[in-house]
């Protein structure tokens, strides 16, 4: 958690600009700057065109409303809109102040002072001008009105408060609150928690709005039922993340029990059990006690030869998993039942068989995917590029497009091979090799054995060189290139970012802010700045320095996941 550096803010200097000494409320009331001395000030940077924003809102009104009567807390709405218009229809949802839309060197000047690249933000100062966090927007969603007034000391605390609980989890400490003993049903009934205790429980983690959780609730339907026919002791609690009641009111026309709609134990058990991903199933054991963290694919995998989740079972599917991966060939991931062929772009199938002895990439995309888009040119420039070299080499699309005219049309810009649109093999693959996200790239040995499920991440750092993809192969490559690096200067000064000196760094992935062509690997970096620059841009005219770079940030934003950042 970031914390101030001890610099004492004066709000007037900060929000204030020439003669304009006030801040407006959406009513168009204005109120003075000065009268926020001595209050706890948040400064929410936000901006009605980011769908984070857009969820992230609602939460902070909430806890705005419910410290208004305290007196000594205010928010003041510093906006990222791209028009008044926007700006005037967003801060209507808004029931704290705001910096004028009209004062954009204001606005400006304080997003580059608190080095915001990424929106929502949310920088919380204390009473006396100081910077309690600015890292406000986790503590908001993590910990709510709880987390006032967002020192580092009340954070400690809570933490200190949740590690003890943990040490004495029970059913009850994990589903009771102070206003609530029981669970609801798909009927409205109320049934209490107490009912349940002593018994195997799933705490279902789910957004219906997501289709993922969709398919997996009527895999779990099935598990469910089967259990029950079997006469098992097994019950389930959905543990709805929906925003919308509509949604949550779907995914609960299920045959289990449910928190309420939005109730605050929801976002506190996603924290509790430190959420990644959803669908998530946490199993509880008959003791109270977390026996498994998320057994979805245990169930999608085994159905219900993975009950009662015990470490004994775990162990034994473990070495079933073994078995077929050792046995694993293209045939295996690819034929299923009377379906053992791919198509071309003509629409011309392809059996199987004939695939067999090659290597294969299986790529993972989709034309609504802006970074599928991306790296789509990047694969078929090492597709071309490999072929050359090695003729026994093959790439399937399997699509996650919303209808056949968009994956017609996505196909149609690539030289290879697809599963049909809506092909069910294609969900049998991403469960095989755990695909959360796209665009993926999986890649099979000519004997049909799982090569590396991070080929995407070799591409982009690689390009055609990443070929074959084996371990054995990469080490040698990294080598060649650690070497290359080595005569590299440790910093560059370059035309397209003027500001600093780029560093040498070491980076996951990245935008080439000089070609825009993704990278992986090596980088010259401006961490203030977050700019990149493929060595090969770098390195075309440079100049090498040892001067320490300066902050300044960029303009630009694209979303990802819960968060917009500068591109």
């Amino acid at each position: 958690m970031a914390h101030g550096d001890g610099v004492t803010h004066d709000l007037v200097s900060l929000l204030g600009s020439g003669d304009r000494d006030f801040l407006v409320r959406n009513n168009g009331d204005q109120v003075k700057i000065n009268t926020l001395s001595g209050k706890i000030l948040g400064l929410y940077f936000s901006g009605s065109w980011c769908g984070p924003c857009r969820r992230f809102t609602p939460y902070l009104v909430e806890v705005y409303q419910e410290l208004a009567s305290k007196g000594d807390f205010e928010v003041v709405f510093i906006s990222s809109d791209r028009d008044e218009e926007s700006f005037s229809g967003y801060f209507s949802e808004m029931p704290w102040l705001a910096v004028p839309f009209s004062d954009l060197e204001t606005r400006k000047g304080v997003k580059d002072l608190f080095k915001v690249r990424g929106i929502p933000h949310f920088v919380v100062i204390d009473a006396n001008g100081k910077v309690c966090t600015d890292q406000g927007v986790v503590v908001v969603r993590e910990y709510g009105v709880e987390g006032y007034p967002f020192t580092a000391e009340r954070i400690s605390f809570l933490k200190e408060q949740e590690e003890a609980a943990k040490k004495d989890q029970s059913l009850s400490s994990l589903l009771v609150s102070s206003s609530r003993d029981y669970l609801i049903s798909s009927e409205g009934n109320k049934v209490s928690v107490s009912e349940l205790e002593g018994k195997l429980v799933g705490l279902y983690f789910t957004l219906n709005i997501r289709k993922a959780c969709k398919d997996f609730t009527q895999t779990l339907v099935k598990f469910y039922n089967s259990l029950k026919e079997k006469g098992e002791d097994f019950e389930i609690v959905l543990i709805s993340l929906d925003f919308e009641e509509e949604h949550f009111k779907e995914g609960i026309a299920v045959p289990w029990l449910a928190l309420p709609f939005k109730d605050k134990n929801c976002e506190k058990l996603a924290r509790y059990f430190e959420l990644e991903t959803v669908p998530t199933l946490v199993i509880i054991g008959h003791d109270g006690k977390t026996l498994h963290p998320n057994v979805t694919e245990l169930i999608e995998e085994h159905g219900i030869e993975a009950y009662p989740f015990s470490a004994e079972k775990i162990a034994e599917l473990a070495e079933i998993e073994k078995v077929k991966l050792e046995a694993q060939t293209l045939e295996s991931l690819l034929v299923s039942e009377d379906t053992d062929f791919v198509i071309e772009t003509s629409g011309a199938k392809v059996p199987v068989s004939e695939l067999v002895g090659k290597h294969i990439l299986l790529y993972f995309s989709a034309h609504w995917c802006p970074p599928c888009r991306s790296f789509l040119p990047k694969l078929i420039t090492a597709y071309h590029e490999i072929k050359a070299k090695d003729n026994a080499f093959e790439v399937i699309f399997i699509s996650s497009d919303r209808d056949q005219s968009s994956f017609d049309d996505f196909f149609s810009s690539m030289p290879w091979l697809a599963l049909p649109f809506g092909d069910p093999r294609k969900a049998f693959l991403q469960r095989k090799f755990k695909i959360q996200g796209i665009p993926a790239v999986v890649a099979i040995s000519p004997t049909g054995k799982t090569v590396t499920t991070t080929a995407r991440k070799l591409i982009l750092a690689h390009g055609a060189d990443a070929f074959p993809f084996t371990e054995e192969h990469l080490k040698h490559l990294e080598e060649k290139i650690e070497q290359e690096a080595k005569g590299w200067p440790e910093k560059v000064k370059s035309e397209l970012h003027v500001e600093h000196d780029l560093a040498r760094t070491r980076r996951n992935e990245y935008v080439c802010n000089g070609c825009r062509d993704s990278g992986s690997g090596w980088s010259f970096y401006c961490k203030e700045c977050d700019f990149d620059l493929h060595p090969k841009c770098a390195l075309k005219n440079n100049e090498a320095t040892k001067d320490d770079p300066e902050t300044k940030t960029k303009e630009g934003y694209v979303c990802d996941g819960d968060v917009c950042r500068k591109a």
